[in-house]
């Protein structure tokens, strides 16, 4: 029974795929993922980005993100972080690695230079298990994870942008970074599909006096 399950979620969620209008048109206009046009339609409602500034964004691969921000703003500089490789970008700074790790972070912050970022940009989710009980503590762990990596590189006044899960933990980390940003804001952009939990949280202009110390890096 649970096969069965399985298969026809999978057949569901492939049927869905195919005919998802983003993905074909981010397949026409040559981009990495459909998620492109989720941070495309954040940005409209925010103006998110602006010239010359520096973004991180984590958990980059396969680097849909990147790719359009560069493509919309070429004088911002990206910094894409990612545990799996990735194929290079034109004048995207790739680090591959586990950003939880202090070598991975050094990295960064010697790319960086005297720079802080202005936004933290962060689409990552967990492998799916369909277990909510499993699935929704990983994604939540992941958000948080990312807050604290932001708090660390973010420069005063810079901005965090996070995917989250409706679910337990979701109240608890919106009223965490309330503590350390001025405006927090949710987001559901059209291109997230309606029948999932995610969100986007979007915390702007950094209380840097509320920084947290960085935790240990993992074993």
């Amino acid at each position: 029974m649970t096969r069965k399950k399985i298969t026809q979620s999978s057949q569901r969620w492939c049927q869905e795929h195919r005919n998802d209008p983003y993905v074909k048109q981010a397949q026409q206009a040559g981009y990495r993922s459909r998620a492109v046009y989720k941070l495309a339609q954040i940005h409209q409602q925010d103006a998110l980005f602006r010239p010359k500034m520096t973004v991180v964004d984590l958990g980059a691969a396969p680097g849909g993100w990147s790719q359009w921000v560069k493509q919309q703003f070429q004088s911002i500089r990206v910094f894409a972080l990612d545990i799996l490789p990735m194929d290079p970008l034109p004048e995207v700074t790739f680090i591959q690695g586990d950003f939880r790790e202090d070598v991975v972070l050094n990295e960064l912050l010697t790319a960086l230079g005297e720079e802080k970022a202005h936004l933290v940009m962060s689409d990552m989710a967990p492998n799916i298990t369909g277990n909510k009980s499993v699935d929704q503590p990983r994604a939540m762990l992941l958000a948080e994870l990312a807050r604290d990596f932001a708090l660390s590189v973010l420069a005063p006044g810079g901005h965090f942008l996070s995917k989250v899960f409706q679910g337990e933990g979701f109240d608890a980390y919106v009223k965490s970074l309330r503590l350390h940003f001025k405006q927090v804001n949710i987001r559901k952009p059209d291109a997230s599909r309606a029948r999932s939990a995610e969100m986007y949280v979007l915390a702007k202009h950094y209380r840097s006096d509320t920084a947290l110390p960085r935790s240990p890096s993992i074993p």
